[in-house]
């Protein structure tokens, strides 16, 4: 018996000590540091000898511990802090170190970092150089890119520094723990056990921004509750500080508009009354005493339903510059959403959020950004830029971009978002001429603002997948590269994702780069073609439902957004009907005035036209939009082909999730084209082109299908 048991233990001690295969379940996002090829893996050694250094600070800590645990995932050989320069080190040094470097960090500013392969003390080294701890841990994850994107490493020479200071995620995440638009599981926020328990996953998250340059984190949903400015919840949002702050990432809090009422029995929360100010003060007097470095807060107010100055007859900049007069001894700021609408602004609500402030441009406080949406409405599967940017040079604005997929297939669509981001920033507002694009606005460059930010809703939660999906992390992905530097392009950002996620073979990166990059405009085709906006469901926004008429606020109805009757189709904006072009630039609101000059993409976003007007291509209005439908379905089925092929080369866990939610997403396209081409048939009459199937059901099919408990509307 004895002599089995210590033949059982040998199994077992052996077993314990064998390699062990990981399953891929998206967990390490694209910081895998998986082993690479043998001719790789030396080339690799022979540019990591070693690691020098000068300080001992967490950030510092934690890039050296990030280049070890990346070489080491790489090559399996372990690199070591050196005390002495030596041939093939990796140096990292800041000009407050003492070191002398053979490189000018005078315009990297506080988180920019260059990368040179050079000559140190007579040693060939590779050196990552900065102003600050925070621009090394940067310089860091960038070398790290190249090291698994299979770039050479002998002869870098390159310098980066973010063009928006203020890169952030804007979290969702409710109190009880649920993630309003989220789909990729609750929050990973455990406000029950914090601020005693703070779980790894925490550091895991800071790691990811961080590798992109994300720098804050706004932890609560806009739609705010009081509850989140107490002293409790104060001392959780500090502990997730604590993590965070080594990585570069500071947090910030949504605030309810009426907290002092709600919370202290305050009888207002009128902005101009002293006591309403007074509570404000305090109130960020104990946040900084909690967290030092809080960054601010951020305002949703007046809009759906929420409090918020107007109530007292007050102007959103009375209401942010109350705020922003709390935070900035302190050195905080606020960012005051431009996401307003009414039920009682029944001729556009493309145009309130443009009305409400375009007024108040030069009004507002110094440390106060204006936040507005990527489009006038709401994070469409595409919408023109929204007419703010531009409009308001004295006002620093924020730019407002969904990271999780609300309308656009939600956690299993493969929808990659760069394209989207590319769009838009590249969009010429001609505020000041051919080349005032919408990157110069935010980036401060047009109108010369030195407070920048640019901000995404997260699409984060506790699946191990953290996004729901895995291509769901390439849009985290892009969001972050592209706040660094809006004008990369979204392919090179794609190309980059794909190496790092599953392989630099190109017999990966090419087809899985060619799925990604038609992606977006495929879910555009079969959802809202030409375009039309805001034909989803209502409520938990999953799937079609343009026959939608019946909600209390005619703005939450699709038939206000589609107009589609007998002879038509589209939403009048020239000034024959709303004059929502006139919000734009002059050359601008020109072009879209006019059917035959506006890009085809935004149509019927601006113009109501005949089923039989006649498209560029020379078929009707009708035709095209049947063809649109049918291209997005075609594409899907493409991209399962494509993705199918690739099996030989992809782990099985990650192929086989793909391969499911391809599945899905061309079912749900299908539905999607059947669904609208059945409503709209039953408004125009009008038979389909040749070779276009008719839809599977009838509409009365389409209008039954119910999803009470469908994931992200809380």
């Amino acid at each position: 018996m004895l002599a089995r048991f210590l033949c059982w233990m040998s199994v077992v001690a052996a077993a314990a000590l064998a390699p062990v295969a990981r399953a891929e379940d998206g967990y390490d996002l694209w910081l895998r540091y998986r082993p690479v090829e043998a001719a790789r893996s030396t080339d690799i050694a022979a540019r990591t000898t070693g690691i020098v250094t000068s300080g001992d600070s967490p950030t510092l800590a934690i890039a050296v511990a990030e280049l070890q645990r990346g070489v080491e995932g790489m090559t399996g050989r372990q690199i070591a802090p050196l005390s002495a320069l030596r041939p093939g080190a990796l140096v990292l040094a800041t000009p407050r170190t003492g070191t002398a470097m053979p490189i000018d960090t005078g315009r990297l500013g506080d988180e920019g970092y260059a990368i040179r392969s050079t000559q140190m003390s007579g040693a060939p080294v590779t050196l990552i150089a900065a102003n600050s701890d925070r621009g090394l841990l940067y310089g860091v994850y960038h070398w790290l890119r190249l090291a698994q994107g299979g770039a050479a490493l002998d002869r870098i020479d390159l310098r980066s520094a973010p063009r928006i200071g203020l890169r952030l995620l804007n979290h969702w995440d409710n109190l009880d723990g649920t993630v309003e638009r989220g789909y990729a599981g609750m929050s990973i926020w455990d406000w029950w056990r914090l601020p005693d328990y703070k779980g790894p996953r925490y550091a895991d998250y800071a790691r990811a921004n961080a590798s992109l340059g994300i720098n804050g984190t706004v932890l609560n949903n806009v739609n705010a509750k009081a509850e989140s400015l107490t002293p409790a919840y104060i001392a959780k949002a500090a502990a997730l500080a604590h993590v965070f702050r080594p990585y570069g990432i500071r947090v910030y809090l949504s605030v309810r508009w009426t907290a002092p009422m709600e919370l202290d029995g305050l009888k207002t929360a009128d902005p101009l009354d002293p006591q309403v100010a007074a509570w404000w003060k305090a109130k960020a007097d104990e946040i900084y005493r909690a967290i030092p470095d809080f960054g601010g807060f951020l305002v949703k107010a007046n809009s759906e339903g929420q409090p918020g100055p107007q109530d007292y007859k007050r102007t959103h900049a009375d209401g942010a510059n109350m705020l922003a007069a709390a935070v900035k001894p302190h050195g905080g700021i606020v960012m005051w959403r431009a996401f307003v609408y009414q039920h009682d602004n029944p001729e556009d609500r493309a145009k309130q959020a443009y009305s409400d402030f375009k007024p108040l441009d030069g009004q507002f406080a110094d440390n106060v950004m204006v936040q507005v949406k990527n489009g006038a409405i709401d994070f469409q599967p595409r919408e023109p830029f929204h007419p703010l940017f531009g409009a308001m040079p004295r006002t620093p604005l924020m730019m407002e971009f969904q990271i999780t997929k609300e309308y656009l297939g939600q956690s299993t669509h493969l929808t990659y978002l760069g394209p989207l981001f590319e769009e838009v920033l590249k969009a010429d507002t001609f505020a000041k001429g051919r080349g005032s694009t919408v990157a110069k606005v935010i980036d401060g460059s047009l109108d010369g603002h030195r407070l920048t930010g640019i901000a995404g809703v997260a699409n984060i939660g506790v699946d191990r997948d953290w996004s729901g999906s895995i291509f769901n992390q390439a849009d985290w992905y892009a969001f972050g590269r592209m706040a660094w530097n809006p004008d990369l392009p979204a392919e090179a950002v794609a190309r980059e994702w794909a190496a790092l996620a599953f392989s630099p073979d190109p017999r990966i990166v090419d087809p899985v780069v060619a799925m990604m990059m038609g992606s977006r405009e495929a879910a555009v085709d079969y959802m809202t073609p030409l375009g039309l906006s805001h034909v989803m469901a209502t409520g938990h926004h999953y799937g079609p439902g343009p026959w939608v008429s019946d909600l209390a606020r005619p703005e939450w109805n699709p038939v206000y957004y589609h107009k589609a009757d007998a002879s038509g189709i589209g939403f009048d904006r020239t000034a024959s009907g709303s004059d929502a072009v006139a919000q734009y630039a002059p050359q601008v609101a020109k072009m879209l005035a006019n059917p035959k000059t506006a890009p085809e993409r935004d149509l019927l976003w601006f113009h109501h036209l005949p089923w039989s007007y006649r498209l560029k291509s020379g078929e009707s209005l009708w035709d095209g939009m049947v063809h649109r439908y049918d291209r997005g379905v075609a594409y899907v089925e493409d991209m399962q082909r494509t993705w199918d092929s690739l099996r030989p080369l992809i782990d099985p866990e990650r192929f086989a999730q793909t391969q499911a939610f391809l599945r899905i997403q061309r079912r749900e396209a299908q539905w999607w084209r059947d669904a609208s081409i059945a409503y709209f048939q039953s408004v125009n009459r009008l038979p389909l082109p040749a070779g276009s199937a008719k839809p599977a059901h009838d509409l009365d099919w389409y209008k039954a299908q119910s999803f009470p408990f469908a994931p992200g509307h809380w």
